[in-house]
């Protein structure tokens, strides 16, 4: 998918979430999410936002990171993403950024991840409000296959082994992680080897904890 694509399915999606924690009890459970509520999805969604805009803007994790949540949620939560949008209209998806992602460190790596993270939130926020799911694009499923398979499983599995050999549901990977994991949606498929990470890996420590990659 191209950038503008991505920023296109950006907005829908926002629009979307933005609507479900509106129209939703904010004590209601997110069903996808156990133990988070629809304003405890609604206060990550908005961290992840402001966090990626400070990352680029500073080209640097915020550490500590104590973000200003104070306010109406949904007034915080338009500021945190036009904040964030403001971010990508300004910079050229091309431009260097800092990612922990380490073959792509660009303001375009950040622009598809928000992609997929919005996504992924805005059907958590319908269902925690009770309303029908908007149908995922076609194109936007396909390329977030994609991601799962080569940032988050063939890269960041090999970059945190005791992490993900954690997660419940068992390993994703078998002894030296050889095992394959391949993904199919219809006629489409996809397959990544996760691979152990060696001692000394570059940039290992410039990746911020996991519950704020986004």
């Amino acid at each position: 998918m191209n950038d503008n694509r991505l920023l296109e399915c950006l907005a829908a999606d926002y629009s979307l979430l933005r609507k479900a924690a509106a129209a939703g009890d904010p004590a209601a459970p997110v069903p996808s999410c156990p133990g988070w509520s629809a304003a405890d999805l609604l206060t990550h969604i908005t961290a992840v936002y402001m966090h990626k805009t400070v990352t680029m803007r500073t080209g640097s994790y915020p550490d500590p990171w104590d973000p200003d949540l104070s306010g109406e949620p949904l007034a915080v939560l338009d500021a945190a993403y036009g904040a964030l949008t403001a971010e990508f209209a300004t910079r050229p998806a091309d431009s260097p950024a800092l990612t922990w992602f380490e073959p792509d460190q660009s303001v375009g790596f950040w622009i598809r991840r928000m992609a997929h993270e919005s996504v992924i939130h805005r059907v958590d926020a319908e269902l925690a409000a009770g309303l029908p799911v908007t149908p995922i694009p076609a194109d936007l499923a396909a390329d977030g296959v994609d991601e799962v398979l080569t940032a988050f499983l063939a890269y960041e599995a090999a970059q945190s082994p005791e992490e993900f050999a954690a997660m419940e549901g068992g390993h994703l990977a078998g002894p030296e992680g050889q095992e394959a994991i391949v993904v199919r949606a219809g006629s489409a498929s996809g397959r990544s080897v996760p691979r152990p990470r060696r001692c000394g890996s570059p940039k290992a420590a410039s990746r911020p904890p996991r519950a704020r990659r986004g």
